[in-house]
């Protein structure tokens, strides 16, 4: 399947806001290809020579429902550092993912969020859960998972599960006051 800037569903487009399906375990090899791709797509949009030889925009996660897919799939590569100041990539290939639990500290990015599917710019602050407990099948280790993530990785799951049910990410900005964060909601 190609995936690039001409093939990602845009926000103008009413199919990124139906609600994906669940994914019937095991993966019938096409939601297998598709999930690969996604991943691909992904892998390859961060390597500068490759994005643009093949018109893609750089990216952390993509959802099927933005290839125009109904399912909940989703493929996210988070380059961090952990508590240790190590860099750590966690790179998942996600099967029906649900947050099971979440802070009530919020966090949110400075800069603001973007998506492959969002072309105009939406300033303001979208604020999340800080940290999150996910259940998926993951099909990069082949097995159910429970991830605990936080920071920017909560953020980009959060990001990429609201695609299931058609949020965007300027959805979440305050309307009334588009900059506005509690005391003790955490920068990223």
């Amino acid at each position: 399947m190609l995936i690039n800037r001409d093939t990602i569903i845009k926000d103008d487009n009413p199919l990124i806001r139906q609600k994906s399906e669940d994914v019937k375990l095991p993966l019938s090899k096409e939601d297998e290809d598709l999930l690969r791709a996604l991943l691909q797509y992904v892998e390859d949009s961060t390597d500068e020579k490759k994005a643009e030889e093949m018109n893609l925009q750089p990216a952390v996660g993509i959802s099927a429902i933005q290839v125009g897919i109904p399912k909940k799939l989703t493929a996210v590569i988070v380059n961090e550092v952990d508590k240790n100041d190590k860099p750590v990539t966690y790179k998942y290939m996600l099967v029906n993912p649900r947050i099971i639990s979440s802070s009530l500290q919020q966090a949110y990015l400075s800069s603001g969020e973007g998506c492959l599917s969002v072309a105009d710019s939406h300033e303001g602050y979208i604020l999340r859960s800080a940290r999150i407990k996910v259940k998926a099948f993951d099909l990069v280790s082949n097995k159910e998972i429970e991830i605990r993530a936080r920071d920017y990785l909560a953020i980009v799951l959060q990001h990429e599960i609201d695609h299931f049910s058609g949020t965007l990410f300027y959805d979440h900005i305050n309307q009334d006051d588009p900059f506005f964060a509690p005391q003790d909601a955490k920068e990223i």
